[in-house]
């Protein structure tokens, strides 16, 4: 029988709560919470716990708890919060979760638009860069905040990727007596300050386009050492990827191979490995120009490089430093059964050697060769201008 109940209520405090919540608060014995959840019930009897910082602290002590227990949460504590964690640690039987309205549902109720298309994304206790490629991309986007990633500090973000036309709505302290509503473009938002109980909501009309094929000029790149667009959309189309894939892109250069995998691979991670400086830094500049936070810049040569980074789902081969043999037995090793590789090649030797050096490995590679002309403009006529061929390799871990 569930001893524990988690209780969601909202800032409008015990008047939100239904018959059933009532109840389990007034009939607790031990009573959980924040600072301000408990302050919502200044004259109950029941003795108190704190929840502050980590939750260890609050499993060991309601492992061994036998009274009738409520845990205050905020809203809908399936929604980023205490419930589920409480129910996994403690078992489904002890724990039962009584959800209020949750931030997401009163804001969006607020604007008079649905919700069920929104990405739900939090920045409360985790890196904003991992967020940021979501951000982008979707039309919109509902965003919990904390003191270090405020609203100002997204809206910054954004600003700084190039995106200057999204639509940025902040609730403070949805539900309750002190509830405020700011609506302007997140570009104006940067030098604003919000009560640290928050909650962002984005919304773009313009939607951005996915990362396939970018034109070549978006790029910062040097003397025009960059995977052509072309090229790149073939390739990357051939990893197969999905939103939550981990991605190893071998001899990054620029990045543009990595900043197009980050937007379609928005939930997942790319390591951007690189040996030369120069590069190096034009990649982290198509990292901040194009917000893709989840591309971590790994410095060094590969395969050495690669040693303690998380297994792939897919590896990007784009150079090798003349070290082709030993970057496929790190990489065939490392890559998750089912996993691609794609490498782009020039030279026929390296074609041969690594088709041949797959092929032994009991990998089924397949070769294609991409010859591109594009049309220029030379004298008032239109022709076409041919770039290199290049080999695309793919093959996939059986």
């Amino acid at each position: 029988m569930a001893n524990i109940t988690v209780v969601g209520i909202t800032d409008a405090g015990a008047a939100s709560l239904l018959p059933e919540a009532q109840a389990a608060v007034a009939e607790a014995r031990l009573l959980c919470g924040g600072e301000r959840h408990l302050a919502f019930f200044p004259e109950h009897a029941a003795e108190r716990v704190i929840i502050k910082g980590g939750l260890e602290q609050l499993y060991l002590r309601l492992e061994r708890e036998e009274r009738l227990t409520v845990v205050l949460a905020s809203g809908d504590p399936d929604w980023y919060g205490i419930g589920p964690l409480l129910a996994e640690r403690l078992g489904q039987k002890r724990v039962r979760i009584l959800p209020n309205l949750s931030a997401v549902q009163l804001a969006c109720a607020r604007l008079g638009i649905a919700w069920q298309d929104a990405v739900f994304l939090s920045a409360h206790g985790r890196s904003l860069e991992g967020i940021l490629p979501q951000a982008l991309y979707a039309p919109k986007a509902v965003v919990l905040t904390d003191n270090a990633n405020t609203p100002a500090a997204i809206a910054q973000a954004l600003l700084d990727a190039g995106d200057t036309n999204t639509r940025a709505d902040v609730f403070e302290h949805l539900g309750g007596p002190k509830e405020r509503h700011v609506s302007c473009l997140a570009a104006e938002m940067v030098n604003q300050e919000f009560a640290p109980l928050n909650l962002l909501v984005l919304t773009r009309t313009a939607k951005w386009r996915l990362p396939l094929g970018l034109p070549d000029d978006l790029f910062a790149h040097q003397r025009g050492q960059i995977t052509k667009a072309e090229v790149r959309a073939v390739s990357v189309s051939k990893l197969a990827l999905h939103a939550d894939a981990v991605v190893w892109d071998i001899g990054a250069g620029c990045g543009s191979v990595s900043i197009e995998v980050a937007g379609l691979a928005s939930r997942g991670h790319v390591y951007a490995v690189e040996r030369n400086t120069e590069q190096q830094d034009y990649l982290a500049l198509n990292r901040r120009r194009f917000g893709a936070g989840n591309v971590t810049i790994v410095t060094g040569e590969a395969p050495d490089a690669l040693a303690g980074l998380p297994e792939p789902d897919a590896v990007f081969i784009g150079g090798s430093g003349g070290r082709l043999d030993d970057v496929l037995t790190a990489t065939t090793r490392a890559l998750k059964p089912g996993g691609r590789m794609v490498l782009n090649l020039v030279g026929l030797e390296h074609v041969s050697r690594a088709f041949e050096r797959l092929q032994t490995d009991g990998w089924s590679p397949e070769v294609t060769q991409l010859s591109v002309a594009r049309s220029t403009s030379t004298a008032g006529i239109t022709r076409l201008a041919a770039l290199n061929p290049v080999f695309v390799i793919s093959a996939h871990k059986r």
